[in-house]
């Protein structure tokens, strides 16, 4: 069974990827969202997807039933795509994947993703994440790399990671980017505990941001900002009306990256809970 189906063969310029799957590296959805936001700028269909069959517990995942305005049924599967994305004042275009983590067989995904990009000529990946930690939403958000080239972390200033334990199916596609020789780099955004019900846009930015610099593109965030604007207002009138949880962000903003790692026993539930019920409360665009 062929694993990817193809429907293009697109035509890039010394394509550049970046890679975003949904689920547990995913935190706020600051990953797949800055993925989104990119394809939400064009108009792109994808040019191939690795089938679900050998990679998903449909028990878990299952497919989605969906009826047109026809009514005719169909069934939406889970699916990785891959999008081309032209770049007409760059030196390179650009591939997005999206996708959602499988649930099992994570080498011969990522190794199947990695093959889909070298036969596009993909020189460079860089893939997208992010964990909920204790960090304040007030200062710039801490992004975090490793990669294929431990130079390439600190020539882009970013905070190397001494981590172990369980992690996500992005980081087996790094291990697969080194085996097959393409450099990689993996962002991961460190996203505030206190608001992990809610997506997080200012994460999104900090990543598109980032991987700007390290994949030597720009790309139009004017929209973005304006969403995060809008976002850090909602979210300083939620803290601004409870002297705990002001005072709380302040102890958040003094520890700085000392917080990466996540939240512990002393964690403020009581807190949590408040400062999302107010955010649940405020109308849109308020």
């Amino acid at each position: 069974m062929d694993l990817i189906r193809r429907f293009d063969r697109p035509d890039l310029r010394r394509p550049r990827a970046i890679v975003a799957l949904e689920g547990w590296g995913d935190a706020c959805d600051a990953a797949s969202g800055a993925a989104e936001y990119i394809l939400g700028q064009v108009e792109v269909e994808p040019f191939a997807v690795i089938d679900p069959e050998e990679f998903y517990d449909f028990q878990v995942r299952r497919p989605i039933v969906e009826v047109d305005e026809e009514g005719i049924r169909s069934l939406s599967w889970p699916a990785t795509r891959f999008f081309a994305v032209h770049q007409p004042g760059e030196d390179h275009d650009l591939v997005v994947v999206l996708g959602e983590e499988p649930n099992m067989r994570w080498r011969t995904f990522a190794r199947t993703l990695v093959q889909v990009l070298d036969e596009a000529g993909v020189e460079k990946l860089t893939t997208l994440g992010a964990f909920v930690g204790q960090v304040a939403h007030t200062l710039p958000v801490p992004i975090i790399g490793v990669g294929t080239d431990p130079d390439e972390i600190s020539r882009h200033d970013l905070i190397t990671s001494r981590y172990e334990g369980p992690t996500a199916a992005i980081s087996v596609i790094l291990e697969a980017s080194r085996e097959s020789g393409m450099p990689a780099i993996s962002l991961w955004a460190a996203t505030p505990h206190y608001l992990a019900a809610n997506s997080n846009p200012k994460a999104m930015l900090a990543l598109l941001r980032k991987a700007s610099a390290v994949l030597d593109m720009e790309f139009d965030t004017a929209e973005l900002e304006a969403i995060v604007a809008e976002f850090e207002d909602k979210v300083d009138k939620a803290t601004d009306s409870s002297s705990d949880l002001a005072d709380y962000v302040r102890r958040l903003e003094s520890a700085g990256s000392e917080g990466l790692s996540g939240t512990d026993e002393d964690d403020p539930a009581q807190l949590i809970e408040d400062i999302e019920q107010f955010l649940r409360q405020q109308p849109e665009g308020s």
